[in-house]
């Protein structure tokens, strides 16, 4: 993984950030985060009773027009800190009480990663680690990950290349995210558990969009018949159009919350499909409440 000319993901910017340029993502070689903190809202195996040790990570390489994140993906909010440190903030979760260490949109800083775990866990950190991704990624980037992660947690979020053209400019999504997420199964293997905690596994996000249920069932339709039972689908109903970022003129069927009706008809045909081991959303997820403050806090 050479960032001297940077092709880590799918973007396959081509530029020298360990010189200081910056891709795609939005970011130099210097890791920058803007959170790092116990999270109560992943899934119920995720967070457990204590909380998930999630590090939010700046940047993103996807760039989707809806993102509720959007202060931390375009680097906005967020700090720098060296691979030492990390690993440090790792340990320091642990200490906290995580079930798990969280690594937060962590695509675009894979080489620094890969060498935060291996101090960290010289030195003692030994709960599992969660990689929560977009899916927007390159196998044999993956495959460096190897050992280190426990669990997988990608989001599929298209299967269409015109819903993610026009919402991530992206028209290669799925066509990366497909052998990405079996490089993951391959890796992680079937799910396992202590307790009501993940341990190991894979565990597959679909964020329902207003006006994309066919897209999401044939998401849905492809989980199923591709891994049957042996992972864990986790259909959302939070998407949040934040009128300070979504550009309501270019985008007006995305300026609106997921019906109730079409999410209960998406939950539905996932259970039509046989789909067993799954989790919903209930409740006003969709609220921006739950977008966790993005202040360098435990950075």
């Amino acid at each position: 993984m050479d960032l001297r000319d940077c092709t880590i993901c799918p973007r396959n910017c081509h530029v020298d950030r360990i010189a200081g340029q910056i891709g795609y993502c939005g970011q130099t070689n210097e890791i920058k985060a803007a959170r790092a903190a116990l999270h109560m809202w992943e899934e119920p195996c995720i967070s457990g009773q204590t909380g998930s040790g999630t590090v939010f990570f700046s940047g993103c390489n996807m760039g989707c027009v809806f993102c509720q994140n959007h202060t931390i993906s375009k680097g906005i909010t967020g700090k720098g800190i060296s691979v030492l440190r990390l690993s440090e903030i790792f340990l320091n979760l642990q200490e906290q009480g995580a079930c798990n260490i969280n690594l937060v949109t962590p695509s675009h800083f894979v080489p620094q990663i890969v060498k935060a775990l291996i101090k960290a866990k010289d030195i003692g950190l030994s709960i599992p680690v969660v990689y929560n991704t977009s899916s927007y990624e390159k196998v044999e980037t993956l495959k460096y990950l190897e050992g280190l992660v426990d669990i997988y947690l990608p989001d599929l979020k298209y299967f269409s290349p015109v819903l993610s053209k026009k919402y991530s400019y992206a028209e290669d999504y799925f066509s990366y995210a497909k052998p990405a997420i079996s490089e993951m199964v391959r890796q992680a293997g079937s799910p396992g558990f202590c307790g009501d905690l993940i341990t190991k596994g894979v565990i597959v996000r679909h964020l329902a969009l207003p006006g994309c249920m066919k897209d999401s069932k044939a998401i849905l339709r492809f989980l199923y018949e591709t891994y049957g039972n042996d992972i864990y689908v986790s259909i959302m109903n939070q998407y949040t159009p934040l009128p300070e970022f979504l550009d309501a003129e270019r985008f007006p069927e995305l300026n609106h919350t997921l019906s109730p009706k079409d999410y209960d008809k998406v939950v539905d045909y996932a259970i039509t499909l046989g789909i067993e081991n799954g989790f919903i959303q209930e409740g006003n997820t969709c609220l921006e409440s739950f977008i966790p403050p993005f202040n360098c806090d435990g950075i």
